[in-house]
């Protein structure tokens, strides 16, 4: 049996943090003397707290530890919930390297600038035009696999710039996206959607820069539609007049896209 002291040594744990493990029920002494209420540990509390300093250095949290000791029973078990950690730390890398690709675009990225962009906006007419779609409900990202998939399938026969249609009425993380392309007569195909959509009249207006400002250009379109008592009734269309190429990005500070956002009758 080892005193709390003596454990503390062989354990690289704190009696402090032995403490701590006791009213935490992560582990507890295999014997308390009542009269003075001294902690004594045996070989078997020594394993398991050689368990616990590698879960720490794996930065499992306590309650990812409480967990681990409920749940395992033996080495198979342990593995299983590592290879599980393993995925919860990708994910965590995934996210944190969305949000320096965040921070790096803000930080090149003039916010004055921003704020004063000088949007004009006009009435437009879009007749009716024959397109090869997908409409799919995900992210805003993956629009681009959708376009690749259209131009597979139509093989050549694309006669215009790509362009979204989006049918939600809001923001969403998962939105409801109709990917199109231009195409000039029916093609017969199950993989996408052969069909006209109605000309329409819309405000429209130019942005140019990276698609994560296009907020801004919603923002004067909505701004002109109220200032002018127009009614916005959606869906909102993006044409991508200049954008990423199939395999190779370029400059995103260079695109330029097109909005319109169908209007009632005024």
């Amino acid at each position: 049996m080892y005193k709390i002291g003596e454990f503390s040594k062989i354990t690289n744990l704190s009696v402090k943090t032995l403490r701590y493990y006791d009213e935490e029920k992560i582990l507890l002494p295999s014997f308390r003397d009542d009269e003075n209420g001294y902690r004594y540990y045996n070989e078997e509390d020594f394993q398991k707290a050689k368990l616990l300093v590698l879960l720490r250095e794996l930065d499992f949290s306590i309650s990812e530890i409480k967990d681990v000791l409920s749940i395992c029973n033996n080495s198979e078990d342990l593995s299983y919930v590592f290879e599980e950690k393993k995925e919860m730390i990708k994910k965590k890398i995934f996210q944190q390297e969305e949000l320096l690709k965040k921070l790096n675009l803000y930080t090149e990225y003039n916010l004055m600038e921003e704020c004063h962009m000088d949007y004009k906006v006009e009435i437009k007419s879009m007749p009716e035009i024959m397109v090869a779609s997908i409409r799919y409900k995900g992210r805003y990202c993956d629009v681009g696999n959708y376009i690749k998939s259209i131009y597979k399938t139509i093989k050549g026969k694309a006669s215009g710039t790509p362009f979204n249609l989006y049918h939600d009425g809001e923001y969403k993380e998962i939105a409801d996206i109709e990917v199109c392309v231009p195409i000039k007569k029916y093609i017969e195909t199950s993989t996408v959607d052969i069909k006209k959509l109605p000309s329409i009249k819309g405000i429209s207006t130019i942005h140019y820069g990276k698609y994560e400002q296009l907020n801004n250009a919603y923002k004067a379109l909505f701004d002109y539609a109220s200032k002018n008592n127009i009614n916005c009734i959606g869906p909102a269309r993006e044409t991508y007049l200049k954008g990423p190429g199939m395999i190779f990005k370029g400059n995103p500070s260079k695109y330029v896209t097109e909005i319109i956002i169908s209007i009632g009758e005024m």
